[in-house]
């Protein structure tokens, strides 16, 4: 167990702190003056970004995916051939210099696409300006991975004209992210707390098993625990695993399944839990069950995100590493910063 001097000798830019501030900061967001926007006759939406700016994608894709709109998340450099005129193109980068993105943000341009564009400050900023392009300039906090929340709700805001999500549906999930951190705060670092319980727990590689609608979040917590935590993490689909993954688990392992459930997950899903949490006990492997509340798909994602992101900043400092620093990160940024000059 770790307590908070612990929390703030190794954890040195207080990455914490701004976890704590999520409920008031997507309340703050989500109210702000930001000038919404409607496009019309579209049928077609991408949603460009990487790290932590491409989880809002995810996010997004999740909440149109019950929708007649086609939805495609863009993760690289290039758009899908399907883009047209008649296509939606959400460029999303919380520095502004993200090059695959810019690269995207450049390629719809030329294309026609309906664009809009999201970064605080940077590159992208520069180039919507001289372009015309719409664009709204959110603020970082501390880290483009924790500015998931301020993102999120401002981007919602301003999209919110042609989202299927009602305001009612939206506030909820903020006063979901209200009570969750009550429980999982870091002045709440005890037993009780299921971010730390979860952070105890995860001692090897986390294999992180979820239903389809709730990829976003696992996605989410894969990167989280690599860029917080700096350990491996794997992802997979629990019906696809199926069919392919647990082959693996005939041989002994040093791999853990936290297996995150939706309470409301289709039938035959749930019978899928059920087959593998029979298999794990019967193989003694020992697996984490994870459950997202009641309510709307954006109540269940950023729910579970916030305390899956929050168990990563715990395993960090209880495995004494301070979770702000990405150094490989900027290695491979500084790299293409030189390749380019050349």
């Amino acid at each position: 167990m770790i307590d908070i001097s612990i929390l703030k000798k190794i954890d040195t830019k207080k990455m914490y702190e701004t976890y704590d501030r999520w409920p008031q900061i997507a309340k703050e967001q989500f109210e702000s003056n930001f000038e919404e926007i409607e496009f019309s006759e579209f049928n077609h939406i991408v949603f460009a970004g990487m790290g932590g700016s491409g989880a809002i994608g995810d996010v997004f894709a999740a909440i149109l995916s019950k929708t007649n709109i086609h939805v495609e998340i863009v993760k690289g450099y290039l758009l899908p051939n399907t883009v047209s005129e008649k296509t939606i193109v959400v460029t999303i980068s919380v520095s502004g210099n993200t090059e695959e993105t810019l690269n995207v943000l450049h390629q719809a341009s030329q294309l026609k696409c309906k664009i809009i564009a999201f970064s605080d400050n940077g590159k992208m900023k520069k180039y919507c300006l001289k372009n015309k392009i719409e664009y709204r300039q959110i603020r970082m906090e501390h880290s483009p991975r924790a500015s998931f929340p301020t993102f999120l709700f401002a981007i919602l805001k301003i999209l919110q004209p042609f989202l299927p999500i009602e305001k009612k549906d939206i506030k909820s999930s903020i006063n979901i992210l209200e009570k969750q951190k009550e429980k999982i705060s870091f002045e709440n670092l005890n037993e009780n707390n299921s971010a730390l319980k979860l952070a105890n727990w995860i001692d090897n590689i986390p294999i992180i098993y979820y239903p389809w609608g709730l990829q976003a979040a696992a996605i989410r917590f894969k990167n989280s625990l690599q860029e917080n935590a700096k350990i491996h993490a794997i992802t997979e689909d629990i019906i696809e695993s199926c069919h392919n993954g647990i082959v693996s688990w005939d041989k002994p392992t040093n791999i853990q399944p936290i297996l995150i459930q939706g309470i409301d997950d289709y039938i035959k899903t749930r019978e899928r839990w059920t087959i593998l949490k029979d298999f794990f006990k019967d193989k003694n492997i020992e697996y984490y069950e994870i459950n997202s509340v009641n309510g709307n798909i954006l109540s269940k994602l950023i729910n579970l995100i916030y305390l899956l992101d929050y168990s990563t900043i715990y395993r960090a400092v209880i495995s004494e590493i301070d979770p702000s620093p990405v150094n490989a990160i900027d290695f491979v940024k500084n790299r293409l910063e030189t390749s380019h000059k050349i």
